[in-house]
C-alpha cells in the first residue's frame, strides 16, 4: 500500500526466488503498487545482474527467498552487504520452511533489513517494502545532506583561503560542483573593481576556465535577481534570457553553457557589486540545493568582501607609510642618491623600515632604520625616530650622539619597541665617511676599481638604553659608491644573514654605474623571494 510519501514511491525492486510460481506472485503484488520488478532465479543470477546494472539504475530493493539452489537467501544477503556498490541495498526475506525465530533472528543479524514468512499476505508485503523504503530513502537523503554540507564548509574554506578574485570564482564554481550542480560558471568583480572575474566548471571543463568580462554585466545580473539589495536571491532564466546576456556582454563566444540557468546572486553591504553563480536548473530543483547553493554564494560574496577590505586597507597603511618616508632627497654638491623602498606586498600590516638623508652644517647625513615588528605602532615609531633624527642633526650633532638621543627617546616614549639605525656622515670635502651602526646591516662600499667591502664597526640596537661606541671614520677616494639597506633585502628564513651579506657584496661590485639602475637590479635580483619590507639607499661620492 502506497503513501504520499516521496520516500514510499514507487521503486524498482529485485525479486531471488527459484519457485516461478511464488516469483509471480510477489512480482504481480509489486507491480500493481507500482514497482517495476527486476527478477532472478538463484544467488549466482543475482549477483551478476546488480554487478553489470550501472550504479544510476541499481534496484532500491531486494526481495531474497532463502532456500535457493545455489547459496541461501543469507549468503546472498551478506554478499549484497559486503559488496561497495551494493551495501546499502536493503534486503526483505521471505522464506516458506525457515520460519522459526531463530531464523528470523539469524536473517537479521546477517544483515537483513525485514523477514517475512509464508503464507504472505500481499497487502503485509506491500507495506513492508514501503516501510523499508522509506526509512532507506530517508536514510540515503540524510547522508547525501550531511556529505553536501561537508562539502559546503570544505568549499567554505577554499573562499576564505583564496588569495585573488580569479582563485575566489574557481573555488565558487568548484564549490557548486561539490553541491550537486552539473556545471556551473562563478563571476565576480576583483579587489580592482576594473575586471569582473569568471571561471566555469562543468563536464567540458574539469579543470576550471578563467574568463573575463565587462563589470557591467553585473548591473545586468542584479536587474535578474537582487536589484540594489543586500541579501541572496535566485532566479530562473529561460535559455534565450541566458544566452541574450552572454551574448550582449561579449561572452557569445566564451564555451559557456547556454541552457536553462538558475542565477544565484548575493550581496553583503549596500552599494556593493554582487557575486553570482550560475548553475544548471537541476541544482536548484530540490529545497536542499536551492539553501546549500545560496549559502555556499553567500560564504562567497563574504570571501569577496573580506578580500576588498583587506586590498583597501593594504593600500591605505602603505600610504601611510609612504607618508612617513622622506618626499625628496636634498640636493648636495658631489653627492649622487638614489633610494628604493619596497613593502611586504601580501600583508595588510605596515612595517617600521625607513630611510633619510639631512644636509647639516657637518655633512650629509645618511641614515637607514628598521623598527622592530609590523604593527601601526612600529610605523608610528618609524615615523618618530625619522623625525627626531632631523630634528637632532639639524642642531649639529655628531652621529654617535644622535644615536644616544634616538635611544634614550625610545626607552621613554615607546618602552619595549626596539629599532636597529646606521648613520653615516660624509664630510663637506666628501673624503671621509663616519659610521654610527646600532645593531643594523653594515654600510657596503665599492671603491672605483671596483673592490668592496662592509664597514662592519658596530653597537648594539636602540631601546635597551645602552651606550653606542664611538663613530668610526673610513678615508673615501672620489667615484666610491656606498649602499645601506634594510635586512628585507637579503634576509631569507633558515639561511644565515652572512649569506645573503655575501650575496648582496657580489651583486652590487657588478651594478652599473647609473644609480637609478643599480636600486632596480638590487631589487629585482633579491626582493622576489622576500616576505619583509626593504628600504635601500645608494650614494657615489665625486
Amino acid at each position: 500500500m502506497t503513501t504520499a510519501s516521496p520516500d514510499a514511491g514507487p521503486a524498482t525492486v529485485l525479486v531471488l526466488d527459484d519457485n516461478d510460481t511464488t516469483r509471480y506472485i510477489v512480482g504481480s503484488w509489486l507491480r500493481r503498487s507500482g514497482h517495476t520488478v527486476v527478477e532472478a532465479v538463484d544467488g549466482t543470477q543475482a549477483l551478476a545482474l546488480l554487478d553489470r546494472t550501472p550504479a544510476a539504475e541499481l534496484p532500491e530493493i531486494a526481495v531474497v527467498d532463502i532456500s535457493l539452489p545455489d547459496m541461501t537467501g543469507f549468503e546472498v544477503c551478506e554478499r549484497i552487504k559486503r559488496r561497495p556498490r551494493t551495501a546499502a541495498l536493503p534486503v526483505v526475506h521471505i522464506s516458506a520452511t525457515a520460519i522459526e525465530a531463530s531464523d528470523r533472528t539469524q536473517g537479521l543479524h546477517r544483515g537483513a533489513d525485514a523477514y517475512l514468512t509464508e503464507p504472505i499476505d500481499a497487502a503485509e508485503l506491500q507495506a513492508t517494502v514501503t516501510a523499508v523504503l522509506r526509512y532507506t530513502r530517508a536514510r540515503r537523503r540524510a547522508e547525501r545532506l550531511a556529505a553536501r554540507v561537508a562539502a559546503l564548509h570544505r568549499s567554505t574554506l577554499a573562499l576564505y583561503g583564496a588569495a585573488d578574485a580569479d582563485a575566489l570564482v574557481t573555488a565558487a564554481a568548484l564549490g557548486a560542483l561539490e553541491l550537486g550542480a552539473a556545471r556551473a560558471t562563478a563571476i565576480a568583480l576583483g579587489a580592482d573593481r576594473d575586471t569582473l572575474h569568471l571561471a566555469h566548471h562543468g563536464p567540458d571543463d574539469p579543470a576550471a576556465r578563467l574568463l573575463q568580462a565587462p563589470p557591467i554585466l553585473l548591473d545586468a545580473l542584479a536587474h535578474h535577481t537582487l536589484g540594489d539589495a543586500t541579501g541572496t536571491d535566485t532566479a530562473p532564466l529561460d535559455t534565450d534570457t541566458w544566452r541574450s546576456l552572454l551574448a550582449d556582454h561579449g561572452l557569445a563566444g566564451a564555451g559557456l553553457p547556454t541552457g536553462p540557468t538558475a542565477l544565484v546572486a548575493a550581496r553583503t553591504k549596500p552599494g556593493r557589486p554582487l557575486l553570482a553563480v550560475a548553475v544548471d536548473r537541476d541544482a536548484v530543483a530540490t529545497p536542499d540545493g536551492r539553501s546549500l547553493l545560496s549559502q555556499l554564494t553567500q560564504a562567497a560574496a563574504l570571501a569577496l568582501e573580506a578580500q576588498r577590505s583587506q586590498a583597501e586597507e593594504h593600500a591605505l597603511a602603505l600610504t601611510l607609510q609612504r607618508s612617513f618616508l622622506p618626499s625628496r632627497l636634498p640636493a648636495v654638491p658631489g653627492v649622487e642618491l638614489a633610494v628604493r623602498y619596497e613593502p611586504a606586498s601580501a600583508r595588510n600590516e605596515i612595517g617600521g623600515d625607513f630611510y633619510e638623508a639631512v644636509d647639516t652644517p657637518a655633512g650629509l647625513l645618511l641614515a637607514i632604520g628598521d623598527v622592530a615588528g609590523h604593527s601601526l605602532e612600529a610605523a608610528m615609531a618609524m615615523g618618530e625616530l625619522r623625525h627626531a633624527l632631523r630634528a637632532y642633526a639639524i642642531e649639529g650633532h655628531d652621529p654617535q650622539t644622535l644615536l644616544h638621543r634616538l635611544d634614550t627617546l625610545l626607552t621613554r616614549l615607546r618602552p619595549g619597541v626596539t629599532a636597529t639605525v646606521c648613520l653615516v656622515l660624509i664630510t663637506p670635502d666628501r673624503r671621509t665617511l663616519v659610521v654610527a651602526n646600532a645593531g643594523h646591516p653594515p654600510p657596503l662600499l665599492r671603491l672605483p676599481d671596483g673592490t668592496t667591502r662592509y664597514l662592519t664597526e658596530h653597537g648594539i640596537l636602540l631601546g635597551l638604553n645602552m651606550p653606542q661606541p664611538p663613530a668610526a671614520e673610513f678615508a673615501v677616494p672620489p667615484g666610491s659608491t656606498l649602499l645601506l639597506v634594510t635586512d628585507g633585502l637579503i634576509e631569507v628564513p633558515g639561511e644565515h644573514l652572512d649569506t645573503g651579506l655575501a650575496a648582496l657584496r657580489e651583486t652590487f661590485a657588478a651594478t652599473p654605474p647609473d644609480l637609478d639602475r643599480t636600486g632596480d637590479l638590487l631589487l629585482s635580483a633579491f626582493a622576489g623571494a622576500q616576505s619583509d619590507d626593504i628600504a635601500l639607499l645608494v650614494a657615489r661620492l665625486h
